[in-house]
């Protein structure tokens, strides 16, 4: 049994989400999880850790959710140009968190994604 260690619960993406960067309007890359405080992405954009970014993506149903994230660390991923990244949530309204909040926790009843 793995045991996790994670503060918030996060909920694996089962769908293609796509992430675009709002400077640029450009897929920087789809969801892998997603929880309350921050999110994993697979990145098909070169990205920088410890930089500051303005994402938006669609979860569920309700319109777009747009955050201001954090990446803490990347790491190479199994194809070329792909790469893992840890983001943490910065400036995110109450009511798109309550989404994602609301989001994971169905995923956690068994839901379906």
């Amino acid at each position: 049994m793995i045991h996790e260690s994670r503060r918030a619960p996060r909920r694996q993406v089962a769908d293609s989400v796509p992430v675009f960067d709002m400077m640029t309007e450009e897929v920087v890359g789809h969801l892998a999880n997603v929880s309350e405080s921050g999110m994993l992405l697979l990145a098909n954009a070169q990205l920088h850790e410890d930089t500051l970014y303005q994402f938006r993506f669609q979860l569920g149903g309700g319109g777009p959710l747009v955050t201001g994230v954090h990446l803490l660390w990347l790491g190479a991923a199994n194809t070329p140009g792909q790469s893992w990244c840890g983001f943490r949530f910065l400036t995110i309204p109450d009511d798109q968190r309550a989404r994602i909040r609301a989001w994971v926790d169905a995923g956690q009843d068994g839901a379906a994604h």
